[in-house]
């Protein structure tokens, strides 16, 4: 397996790292550093995620991941522990890859993250640099030196950039390194762990680079509005959204990445760190007009969709059975967290609609949680859309492009798709009787 850099590593000094926190970005940070011939130890409190990390199985769907992990674990490298203070004794680097979550008002709750750094504080080795890679607002850095209360602990800012379902190839092939500290030596330091020779390096203040992570998350957030938004202006006026986007995403200035148009956009990071965004300029006293502006287009699109599966229905939709292709926010992970797909169905069910849904990251067994207790879960995806009135694709999981369409015309009780991520061939489905709407296209 090919990871983009050689092991060992030539020139590098090994260095001991430990890692709190072993979800969506502590896991693929401990697993690239350590695999780079670092040695890691790893705290993760969670009792059942801990011992599946003790048996060499992770929970997150990440390419490579789970091959990262034995690879490493078999040499040596990375140990699991389940206590952070436990893990940072005798650690030259601690990253923080805590948790987190919203606050009611939309700000971050920074209490894993000064609940971590009381906890290992006292256990730190004199010239031990703390690493804070989750997402928080500025002065969060100045906040842990102030909880640790140590001169001779320097802590840094570096935030990720990672994306669900591809966070190992973008931590080995990172589009910049940005890491923010007073003291620029210990920002160097930081940023050699990562660098592969090829990535830009940014070093700057750690306010700077605490905000750097909420701009790129608002700016990603707000495209995505603004395509979703062109692709039904493109349905009011008779224009084609792909074409649009052909139009407008050879322009070097805009580029064609998160300019595609969908049922929203979602997931563990976009909604919060927008909200986040705003709670913070309102507490400077400044108001992040584009970005609220952005949220709120995300829902008045997703409300749009909702309604554009309702009138594919015939206008009345209560009674009326809906098939689901899709669940997560997006293809390659298993998360559900703000899933535009979620927000659909259930405003669907609340319009009286039946709702039985399939995604290949989630199983009948999983009906139980709560997120899902508005509708059926089925085994299948000919399953989810038999006998159904209409079928809506909300997430663009490759295997939909490959079903048989022929048989699911067969078994569907009414044949009307709304395609929401514009992955089917359109004349392929209409040449089979079926009625197709999708975002944008004609």
């Amino acid at each position: 397996m090919t990871h983009g850099w050689a092991e060992p590593l030539l020139g590098e000094e090994i260095r001991r790292i430990a890692v709190v926190g072993a979800g969506y970005v502590g896991l693929p940070t401990a697993a690239v550093l350590s695999s780079r011939g670092h040695f890691v130890t790893v705290a993760e409190r969670d009792k059942e995620r801990y011992q599946n990390l003790r048996d060499g199985l992770s929970s997150n769907v990440e390419q490579g991941l789970d091959e990262l992990l034995n690879e490493s674990m078999a040499a040596g490298r990375l140990k699991v522990v389940n206590s952070a203070a436990a893990a940072v004794v005798d650690a030259e680097f601690v990253f923080l890859c805590v948790e987190t979550p919203q606050n009611e008002d939309g700000s971050a709750d920074l209490s894993f993250v000064t609940g971590a750094a009381m906890e290992i504080g006292p256990k730190l080795a004199t010239g031990t640099i703390i690493v804070n890679k989750s997402t928080v607002p500025m002065g969060t850095v100045g906040l842990i030196e102030q909880v640790i209360g140590r001169p001779d602990i320097v802590v840094v800012s570096n935030p990720e950039f990672l994306r669900e379902g591809s966070a190992i190839a973008d931590s080995f092939n990172p589009d910049r390194i940005v890491v923010g500290a007073s003291d620029r030596e210990a920002a160097a330091q930081v940023a050699k762990l990562f660098c592969n020779f090829q990535s830009p390096v940014v070093i700057t203040d750690a306010t700077t680079s605490e905000l750097i992570k909420y701009a790129s998350n608002a700016f990603l957030a707000t495209k995505l509005t603004f395509v979703n938004a062109m692709a039904s202006l493109c349905e009011v006026v008779g224009a084609s959204a792909d074409d649009l986007v052909l139009g407008i995403g050879y322009d070097k200035r805009i580029g064609f990445e998160f300019l595609h148009p969908g049922p929203g956009w979602g997931g563990s990071c976009l909604p919060k760190d927008t909200a986040a965004l705003v709670a913070i300029a309102k507490s400077a006293g400044f108001d992040a007009e584009i970005v609220r502006a952005a949220i709120d287009g995300n829902q008045e699109h997703m409300k749009r969709v909702a309604d554009k599966i309702r009138v594919a229905v015939g206008g009345e939709i209560r009674g009326s059975t809906i098939g689901v292709l899709g669940l997560t926010f997006k293809a390659n992970t298993e998360d559900r967290r703000n899933s535009p797909s979620i927000s659909i169905t259930q405003r669907l069910v609340d319009m009286g609609a039946v709702v039985k849904a399939y995604d290949p990251s989630v199983s009948s067994t999983s009906a139980e949680a709560t997120d899902l207790a508005h509708l059926t879960v089925c085994n299948s995806p000919y399953e989810a859309m038999k006998n159904t009135n209409a079928i809506a694709i909300l997430t663009e999981w490759p295997m939909f492009r490959e079903l048989d369409f022929v048989r699911v015309r067969e078994s569907v009780a009414t044949p009307v798709i709304i395609d929401a991520r514009n992955i089917l061939d359109v004349e392929t489905l209409k040449r089979l009787g079926f009625s197709y709407s999708s975002v944008g296209r004609q």
